[in-house]
């Protein structure tokens, strides 16, 4: 699916409109076109389904490692910015820090791609739950790793600067995937070294 600029011009128009601008005067004109472009590179994530981003960042590494069935060994990267908008209200969800920890099962995921996987799924509208869900499944199918986790703190602008507008205040999303759900050794190792 490819994201209509064209559609966004036209409606981000109608929008200044309803709100008692005019789309035409000096500093608005080329509102529109920005705006398009914007959401295009924000959104970009929307134009890939969980497999296509799979096949996207598929780069493991097989050599040297010698696992052992059962082990509780784990691979963890923390403190991942992104950023995603709301679905709910197309709201920022900012400060957002990703942590994704799994464990190897034949081959581990070149490091840059863990990052780069969350920042994909963060550019859709997203719930942060979902962003998650999104990343541990996209993670198990590259690495072929069943024990995957994923914790997600951010803050949300529906809940920041509208509505309550309770600045400061931070949501911590948890999805825990095969041993990191069962193993109570494997997920307060995984707990200690998130904080």
């Amino acid at each position: 699916m490819a994201i209509d600029t064209k559609a966004i011009q036209e409606h981000i128009k109608g929008i200044l409109i309803a709100l008692g601008d005019d789309p035409n005067r000096e500093g608005l004109k080329d509102t529109p076109k920005r705006v398009a472009k914007m959401y295009e590179e924000v959104f970009e994530g929307m134009n890939y389904t969980n497999d296509e981003i799979s096949e996207m960042f598929n780069k493991t590494f097989e050599d040297d490692l010698s696992i052992e069935e059962n082990n509780k060994d784990m691979v963890l990267m923390k403190n991942i910015e992104i950023f995603s908008h709301c679905e709910h209200h197309l709201a920022l969800m900012y400060n957002m820090k990703v942590t994704v920890a799994y464990v190897p099962n034949k081959k581990v995921i070149g490091l840059s791609k863990i990052a780069r996987i969350a920042d994909m799924v963060g550019k859709r509208l997203q719930l942060q739950e979902r962003i998650g869900s999104d990343i541990a499944e996209i993670i198990q199918k590259i690495t072929g790793s069943k024990d995957v986790a994923v914790i997600i703190e951010a803050e949300h602008g529906c809940m920041t600067t509208r509505g309550i507008k309770k600045p400061g205040t931070k949501t911590l999303s948890t999805t825990l995937k095969g041993r990191f759900n069962t193993d109570v050794i494997l997920n307060n190792k995984l707990m200690m070294l998130y904080k």
